[in-house]
C-alpha cells in the first residue's frame, strides 16, 4: 500500500483485503451552482421547484433552493477518485448501494466533500467486492448530507 498523503488510500487488488477498517478523505471541496442543479433537472427531468424556484424555496424549512439528492450522490466519482485508488486491475464498476440516506439538505452554492471508511472487502471470481461507506460533509455544517454505503467490484 502506498499514499501520497494521509488522506489518499492506493492499494494494489490483491491488497484489498488488508484494507478493512481503514478510513480515506477527505477529499477537496468541491461547489455545487445553481447552473449544475439545472442541467441536472434537465437532464433527468426532476424539476421539484425546490431546486430550481429561489423565490419558492425562500419559503420553505430551507430558506431557499438545494441540491437535489442524488446530483450530491453522483459527486462520489471524481470525489473519490481524489482519495480512494485501486490499481493492478482489468477494471472497476459500481455494483450498487446497501444502503443511502440523505440526513441534511446540501443548499446551492455550498461546498462539499468526502470522507470514507472501508467496511468491507469479500473474494469474487476474477477480483474483489469493495464495500466503503462514503460520507458527504456540507462546509459548515452540523450533519453529512450523504452517507451512501457502496459496493464496487475491482476485477483483474
Amino acid at each position: 500500500m502506498t499514499s501520497a498523503d494521509a488522506a489518499r488510500l492506493s492499494a494494489s487488488i490483491d491488497e484489498l483485503p488488508a484494507l478493512v477498517g481503514q478510513n480515506f478523505g477527505p477529499s477537496s471541496w468541491r461547489e455545487i451552482t445553481q447552473s449544475e442543479v439545472v442541467d441536472f433537472a434537465e437532464l433527468t427531468g426532476d424539476k421539484n421547484p425546490v431546486h430550481l424556484d429561489p423565490v419558492m424555496a425562500a419559503g420553505t424549512p430551507f430558506g431557499g433552493t438545494i441540491v437535489h439528492g442524488y446530483l450530491t450522490l453522483s459527486l462520489v466519482v471524481p470525489l473519490m477518485a481524489e482519495v480512494f485508488e485501486v490499481t493492478g486491475i482489468g477494471v472497476g464498476i459500481n455494483y450498487g448501494l446497501n444502503r443511502l440516506r440523505f440526513p441534511a439538505p446540501v443548499p446551492v452554492g455550498s461546498r462539499v466533500r468526502i470522507v470514507g471508511e472501508l467496511l468491507a472487502v469479500d473474494e469474487v471470481a476474477g477480483g474483489f467486492q469493495v464495500e466503503p461507506r462514503v460520507t458527504f460533509e456540507v462546509e459548515g455544517g452540523s450533519k453529512p448530507a450523504c452517507v451512501a454505503d457502496m459496493v464496487l467490484r475491482y476485477y483483474r
